[in-house]
């Protein structure tokens, strides 16, 4: 399956964004979807992850209460909205994807096998 991110840009602290990745190549809803973000010379951090119904979300203590993730099968999309962002939410945003993953709860990077090619967020103080 090959993915594609977008939506980042520049934004201002406290406000909000939506990222997009559209999947393409195989049938989206065989995939579990999740988002990273890696953040300048530190390693890719986990945000959260969603199955592959859209039923079950899971998201990373650094997000929690202020994300949401989000699919929509029938455009082979998935999303992550954020709210009330700050400078620690600069990042480059990607999304991954895995035909069967045992827990959304998968934070190690080397777990998910599909990886879109990022798109970069900057939040302004």
């Amino acid at each position: 399956v090959q993915l594609q991110a977008s939506g980042g840009g520049l934004v201002q602290a406290g406000g909000s964004l939506r990222l997009s990745c559209a999947a393409s190549g195989r049938t989206f809803s065989n995939y579990v979807m999740g988002w990273f973000r890696q953040a300048p010379g530190k390693e890719r951090e986990y945000v959260g992850a969603i199955n592959w119904g859209g039923g079950s979300t899971y998201y990373a203590d650094s997000v929690k209460g202020r994300s949401t993730i989000s699919r929509d099968n029938a455009k082979s999309t998935v999303y992550l909205r954020m709210d009330v962002l700050s400078p620690e939410d600069t990042a480059i945003y990607y999304c991954a994807a895995h035909p069967y993953i045992k827990s959304l709860a998968t934070y190690h990077p080397t777990a998910w096998n599909y990886w879109g090619q990022g798109t970069q967020v900057t939040v302004s103080s």
